[in-house]
């Protein structure tokens, strides 16, 4: 369903005032794999569409204003290899910042936020995707805050050794005891826990043990889509008491219940070509393509996502819900909202439900701002009260 003009129009004048605040977008990643960074050859300045969901044309068409740069690193690099890359996906977002500094802004605060709306240019913030990247080291962990990172994703699709991931098979049935120590030590530093990826029982367990808000970077309802990537009511009734803040995600896989098989289906021609199913470069996007071509994908749409947030909101409220889009970490996206230009069309389907002009200027900027604030609140506390934590998991969980 395409937005009435009138729609479209006001929902252009709410992003100029209230921009969108994106959780998730994975093109330092795409960076990587496309042209190992040289943005020389892939200028963010200029029309990326043949490439890329993102570039500086569409992030400004699509009325972004502060943006999480995931630096992830896959699952299947660890140990030593995941800090190393995980360093290098923050120097490709600190290059971005500096290489187009008058478009984008390095922020690490709440007032950094704030700021770079006022100079009118985008905030850009990092979050770590999947605790493989710390190496089970809590130094590592406060190492990249120092850095700039600003959440971390305690796993990815896998397991890592003191966390359950949603998607593997329950091995510690939530945090362990070191898992719990990583929580509480990323309140100390700041560091938002994002709660996208992990298994309910870690959500859970994650809940109880904080001190600071939560987020979940990009994801979505389970009461709407019964994938396990989503959240589960319950924890969703949580979020008020918590403070926390959950972006509902644009992946179709994970928002429109008949494309769950489907993308099963695709995942598995990806690893025929021996592919892995995330490869979104363009001989991965090719193969993708030729699938589709064959096997017409159900489609999700902008409506589609307004239906995740229209419970979202119903369950959680309207203080505690975001978005988070995952441009260029998915091969596929809903009619409508192919790229970080089609935000606009977002705003005005929920314009045409009747949200009013206070709670999406809440959806799109103000939680999200509000969020990193109290986490930083409760990060002074912390470290008024204790000092880092030097403990090991061969001490908390006994095991390596």
């Amino acid at each position: 369903m395409s937005a009435a003009p009138d729609h479209l129009a006001r929902a252009r004048e709410l992003l100029a005032a209230h921009p969108v605040v994106d959780g998730h977008n994975d093109l330092p990643w795409a960076l990587r794999e496309q042209v190992r960074y040289d943005l020389d050859r892939l200028d963010l300045a200029g029309d990326q569409r043949a490439s890329l969901h993102t570039d500086i044309p569409r992030l400004r068409a699509g009325g972004v204003g502060a943006q999480f740069w995931s630096v992830y690193v896959r699952a299947d690099l660890t140990g030593d290899d995941a800090v190393s890359a995980t360093l290098e996906q923050i120097d490709a977002v600190r290059q971005l910042t500096e290489r187009y500094s008058a478009d984008l802004r390095l922020a690490t605060t709440a007032d950094d936020m704030e700021a770079a709306r006022a100079e009118g240019r985008i905030a850009s913030l990092m979050g770590a995707e999947g605790g493989h990247s710390v190496n089970n080291s809590l130094a590592t962990l406060r190492a990249f805050h120092a850095l700039g990172v600003r959440y971390m994703t305690l796993t990815h699709n896998s397991n890592v050794a003191w966390a359950d991931s949603a998607t593997d098979e329950p091995r510690a049935n939530g945090l362990t005891s070191f898992g719990e120590e990583v929580v509480r030590e990323m309140n100390r530093c700041g560091m938002l826990v994002d709660l996208s990826h992990v298994s309910a029982d870690t959500m859970r367990d994650a809940l109880r043990v904080t001190s600071a808000p939560v987020v979940f970077s990009h994801s979505s309802a389970r009461a709407v889509c019964d994938h396990p990537r989503n959240v589960p009511d319950d924890v969703l009734e949580s979020l008020p008491g918590n403070g926390g803040v959950a972006m509902a995600t644009f992946v179709p896989k994970f928002i429109l219940p008949e494309a769950i098989e489907w993308t099963l289906a695709a995942d598995e021609n990806m690893r025929a070509h021996g592919l892995h199913p995330l490869d979104t470069t363009p001989k991965g996007m090719a193969v993708q393509q030729a699938y589709e071509e064959r096997n017409p994908r159900p489609l999700a749409t902008a409506a589609t996502v307004a239906d995740h947030l229209d419970h979202m909101r119903e369950v959680a409220g309207v203080d505690h819900i975001g978005i988070g889009g995952d441009f260029d970490g998915t091969a596929f996206v809903p009619e409508g909202l192919d790229d970080v230009a089609g935000y606009p069309n977002l705003i005005a389907e929920l314009l045409r439900r009747g949200w009013s002009d206070a709670d999406l200027a809440k959806l799109t900027w103000h939680n999200a701002v509000r969020v990193l604030r109290d986490a930083e609140a409760v990060a002074r506390e912390e470290r008024a009260r204790r000092g880092p934590s030097n403990a090991t998991i061969e001490q908390l969980d006994g095991t390596r």
